[in-house]
């Protein structure tokens, strides 16, 4: 049988397809029946995420429904912390609780051996290579560690006030936190690729609302850090980067993060995009996840929109964040089979 190389890796080298490779942000589970009765016999989120027969069981899912060109492994950016030793917890219907912070020395005596306590991953990962076709890429990921020590410095989401206030009262005491968590990151990103992730991405779900000096130091230069620990190992998987609500900072980002691909959020301009397409980076993005629910003709029109506008150049269709609960499927389908011509796998 003649292997060809999946689309997303293709594109992610820089290569101009005839339609872009399709998958999207949280599109292991969440809207999906078949997830939701999958969720139900976890007795927890944090132990649904660490089981690795039921998180491959949750990538591939949506891989059956739909001709999507990767999947995108089912796990949880709290991982990190929760091998690190913070408690971690999700309560129902509000979303994740950490325990308090542990010291700085603590954390840093806990990295050796925070990859290895997330060993399940990885073996999801095997399991779901192993079931997914040659030609459909399969992703590994990672919190990035600004939106981590947010979490892990409040305790909850939240708007980020505080973790911003400590950011500028406690600027030492954060890039400790940061390098602790760029370390655990390069391991845990390194062990994705070796249990067969083709291709990997470090979601910074809170890179909005900073300025430009705080951004570079806490958003490009532990990116940056990550991907050259990582090359170092010998790994040689494209990487995605994400800074959602980035805004203008983007190009900044670009710059100074080498990435093989840059993900935009949905404030991201037609011109932007083309920007960084013309010096060689492949973009991802930026349908709204709130239109994919909504559905109808404007979802049509802005799927054609993005198609024409960056169809001439590398380019990733996926959304400018991860699928609603409540996304019908239909929209889903639809909008998948407006893009690849293909209504199933």
């Amino acid at each position: 049988m003649i292997q060809t190389t999946p689309k997303l890796l293709r594109a992610l080298a820089g290569e101009t397809l005839e339609r872009p490779p399709v998958w999207f942000m949280r599109q292991a589970g969440r809207s999906l029946p078949e997830y939701r009765e999958l969720r139900a016999r976890a007795p927890d989120f944090i132990a649904f995420c660490l089981h690795p027969e039921m998180a491959a069981e949750a990538t591939l899912q949506p891989m059956r429904r739909f001709p999507m060109d990767a999947a995108i492994v089912f796990a949880d950016i709290l991982l990190i912390p929760l091998a690190l030793g913070q408690k971690v917890w999700f309560e129902a219907g509000e979303g994740p609780r950490l325990g308090p912070l542990p010291t700085i020395e603590a954390l840093r005596g806990e990295v050796e051996a925070s990859t290895g306590r997330l060993a399940a991953v990885g073996e999801t990962l095997s399991r779901v290579r192993a079931g997914l076709e040659p030609d459909r890429a399969l992703i590994g990921f990672a919190g990035a560690p600004w939106t981590v020590a947010t979490y892990m410095l409040e305790g909850r989401g939240s708007e980020r006030e505080a973790a911003r206030i400590y950011a500028y009262e406690h600027p030492d005491e954060l890039d400790a936190l940061l390098d602790v968590l760029v370390d655990a990151t390069a391991r845990y990103l390194v062990m994705q690729a070796k249990a067969g992730a083709q291709a990997l991405k470090l979601f910074e779900s809170w890179a909005e609302g900073l300025s430009e000096d705080v951004f570079e130091r806490i958003v490009v230069r532990p990116h940056a850090a990550i991907v050259e620990k990582v090359r170092a190992a010998g790994v040689t998987a494209p990487i995605i980067g994400f800074p959602r609500g980035a805004g203008a900072e983007v190009e900044t980002y670009a710059e100074g993060v080498p990435v093989e691909g840059i993900a935009l959020d949905v404030q991201a301009t037609a011109a932007l995009g083309r920007r960084l397409q013309a010096q060689g980076r492949c973009i991802q993005g930026a349908l709204d996840n709130l239109l994919l629910r909504a559905g109808g003709p404007a979802l049509d029109a802005r799927v054609d929109q993005l198609l024409e506008q960056w169809g001439q150049g590398p380019w990733i269709f996926n959304l400018g964040h991860g699928v609603m609960p409540d996304t019908p499927i239909e929209h889903i389908a639809r909008t998948v089979e407006r893009v690849t011509g293909k209504a199933r796998w």
